[in-house]
């Protein structure tokens, strides 16, 4: 999640798995699971949950912020 900036920080997303708010495809998401091209993230924010479509797999560790819509979109 926080390579292609969802989150901020890998921390961040550590902690948001572990408490078993994301979900992939509606399944909870753990660590290892292997995101693919059309997934569907969903994050369970105390405002209201947030849903992602994945287009692309990035290459790299990291993406530049302005590069993000290339990998997902909110929907």
């Amino acid at each position: 999640m926080n390579a292609v900036n969802i989150v901020k920080r890998r921390s961040v997303a550590q902690d948001m798995l572990k408490n078993q708010v994301v979900l992939i495809n509606g399944v909870v998401a753990k660590a290892s699971k292997e995101v693919k091209v059309g997934d569907e993230i969903t994050i369970k924010y105390l405002k209201g949950d947030k849903r992602y479509q994945v287009l692309q797999i990035p290459t790299t560790k990291n993406v530049p912020k302005a590069r993000m819509e290339e990998y997902v979109k909110e929907v």
